[in-house]
Protein backbone atom coordinates (compact mmCIF):
# COMPACT_ATOMS: atom_id res chain seq x y z
CA UNK A 1 0.00 0.00 0.00
CA UNK A 2 1.41 3.05 -1.28
CA UNK A 3 1.85 5.85 1.52
CA UNK A 4 1.21 9.45 0.22
CA UNK A 5 2.23 12.99 2.16
CA UNK A 6 0.50 16.46 1.24
CA UNK A 7 1.93 19.93 1.58
CA UNK A 8 -1.44 22.01 1.20
CA UNK A 9 -2.46 25.94 1.48
CA UNK A 10 -5.38 26.77 3.36
CA UNK A 11 -6.64 30.42 3.07
CA UNK A 12 -9.76 32.72 4.54
CA UNK A 13 -12.49 33.57 3.13
CA UNK A 14 -11.52 36.20 1.14
CA UNK A 15 -8.56 35.14 0.59
CA UNK A 16 -6.30 38.01 2.75
CA UNK A 17 -4.50 35.17 5.10
CA UNK A 18 -2.91 32.02 4.25
CA UNK A 19 -1.54 28.57 6.09
CA UNK A 20 0.86 26.21 4.90
CA UNK A 21 1.24 22.96 6.47
CA UNK A 22 1.82 19.29 5.38
CA UNK A 23 -0.02 16.22 6.78
CA UNK A 24 -0.45 12.12 6.05
CA UNK A 25 -4.38 12.48 5.63
CA UNK A 26 -5.38 15.43 3.64
CA UNK A 27 -9.17 14.75 4.29
CA UNK A 28 -8.47 14.55 8.03
CA UNK A 29 -6.38 17.32 8.03
CA UNK A 30 -8.46 19.99 6.56
CA UNK A 31 -11.71 19.11 8.03
CA UNK A 32 -9.58 19.62 11.39
CA UNK A 33 -8.76 22.87 9.92
CA UNK A 34 -12.64 23.77 8.98
CA UNK A 35 -14.24 22.33 12.12
CA UNK A 36 -11.87 24.39 14.71
CA UNK A 37 -10.83 21.04 16.38
CA UNK A 38 -7.45 22.75 17.99
CA UNK A 39 -9.44 26.11 18.90
CA UNK A 40 -6.51 28.07 19.86
CA UNK A 41 -4.56 27.52 16.43
CA UNK A 42 -3.70 29.87 13.96
CA UNK A 43 -6.45 28.66 11.41
CA UNK A 44 -8.99 28.79 14.11
CA UNK A 45 -7.96 32.03 15.32
CA UNK A 46 -8.22 33.69 11.80
CA UNK A 47 -10.94 31.58 10.06
CA UNK A 48 -8.46 30.48 7.52
CA UNK A 49 -10.44 27.14 6.30
CA UNK A 50 -10.87 27.07 2.41
CA UNK A 51 -7.96 24.23 1.07
CA UNK A 52 -6.87 26.47 -1.89
CA UNK A 53 -3.46 24.12 -2.71
CA UNK A 54 -2.13 20.89 -2.81
CA UNK A 55 0.60 18.61 -3.86
CA UNK A 56 0.89 14.33 -3.43
CA UNK A 57 4.02 13.00 -2.35
CA UNK A 58 5.57 9.55 -1.46
CA UNK A 59 8.68 10.82 0.73
CA UNK A 60 7.94 12.65 3.64
CA UNK A 61 11.15 14.50 3.50
CA UNK A 62 10.60 16.33 0.01
CA UNK A 63 6.52 16.82 1.23
CA UNK A 64 8.63 18.89 4.62
CA UNK A 65 10.90 20.50 2.05
CA UNK A 66 8.56 21.92 -0.01
CA UNK A 67 6.60 23.28 3.07
CA UNK A 68 9.71 24.65 4.50
CA UNK A 69 10.48 26.37 0.89
CA UNK A 70 6.70 27.84 0.43
CA UNK A 71 6.55 29.33 4.11
CA UNK A 72 10.19 31.37 3.12
CA UNK A 73 7.78 32.79 -0.32
CA UNK A 74 6.78 36.00 -0.55
CA UNK A 75 3.11 36.31 -0.67
CA UNK A 76 3.10 37.45 -4.13
CA UNK A 77 4.73 34.19 -4.97
CA UNK A 78 2.84 32.15 -2.96
CA UNK A 79 -0.45 33.93 -4.46
CA UNK A 80 1.38 32.91 -8.07
CA UNK A 81 1.13 29.71 -7.08
CA UNK A 82 -2.33 29.29 -6.07
CA UNK A 83 -3.49 31.22 -8.87
CA UNK A 84 -1.44 28.69 -11.27
CA UNK A 85 -3.34 25.81 -9.75
CA UNK A 86 -6.64 27.12 -9.24
CA UNK A 87 -7.57 30.33 -11.00
CA UNK A 88 -10.60 30.90 -8.69
CA UNK A 89 -9.39 29.87 -5.36
CA UNK A 90 -11.98 27.83 -5.50
CA UNK A 91 -12.49 25.46 -1.64
CA UNK A 92 -11.10 21.95 -2.92
CA UNK A 93 -12.11 19.86 0.14
CA UNK A 94 -15.30 18.55 -1.66
CA UNK A 95 -12.61 17.86 -4.90
CA UNK A 96 -10.53 15.68 -2.43
CA UNK A 97 -13.32 14.14 -0.55
CA UNK A 98 -14.71 12.87 -3.98
CA UNK A 99 -18.19 14.69 -4.43
CA UNK A 100 -19.35 14.73 -7.99
CA UNK A 101 -19.04 18.35 -9.64
CA UNK A 102 -16.90 19.76 -7.32
CA UNK A 103 -14.43 22.04 -7.94
CA UNK A 104 -11.51 21.26 -9.42
CA UNK A 105 -8.16 22.33 -9.30
CA UNK A 106 -6.30 23.44 -13.10
CA UNK A 107 -4.97 20.32 -12.83
CA UNK A 108 -4.94 17.50 -10.73
CA UNK A 109 -0.81 16.75 -10.01
CA UNK A 110 1.36 19.43 -9.51
CA UNK A 111 4.82 17.02 -9.29
CA UNK A 112 6.32 14.73 -6.69
CA UNK A 113 9.61 16.15 -5.65
CA UNK A 114 10.55 12.26 -4.78
CA UNK A 115 10.29 11.63 -8.19
CA UNK A 116 13.11 13.50 -9.45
Amino acid sequence: MDKYYYIYILSSLTNVTVYTGVTNDLKKRVYQHKNNLFPHSFTAKYNVHKLVYFEIFHDVRYAIKREKQIKRWSRKRKNALITDFNPAWADLYDFICGVPGAAAPKSSFTGDLSQQ
